[in-house]
């Protein structure tokens, strides 16, 4: 676990933290204050998403959840976010078939799979 295999070799953190470890509690965090476009109009106007949040998109099989995400993720291009896409229980040949064009189109996106 934890084991590269993407072929760009190993990632180097610059800080470790304990995977179990408590959340700072509400008071301690700071509000959200620079949106975050995902570029979809009816996003953009139903759902605001702040900078730093974390999003989980559910729905059922053929809704678009995974454009969504990859829309998401290439209109943050020259923006400084950092976009990471989990695929828990996904075929690696999946993923793969998903992120083939972010290494052409983007390539500052780096797959964790």
């Amino acid at each position: 676990m934890g084991k590269p295999i993407d072929g760009r070799g190993n990632f180097k953190p610059a800080a470790y933290r304990p995977v179990e470890s408590p959340a700072p509690g509400i008071a301690a965090r700071e509000p959200v204050t620079v949106p975050l476009q995902p570029g979809l109009k009816a996003i953009d106007a139903l759902v605001p998403i702040g900078r730093g949040q974390r999003e989980l998109i559910i729905g059922d099989r053929g809704t678009g959840k995974t454009a969504i995400a990859i829309d998401t993720i290439l209109n943050q291009k020259d923006t400084g976010v950092i976009c990471i896409y989990v695929a828990i229980g996904q075929k690696t040949s999946s993923v793969a078939r998903l992120t083939k064009p972010w290494k052409t189109m983007v390539p500052w996106a780096i797959p964790l799979w």
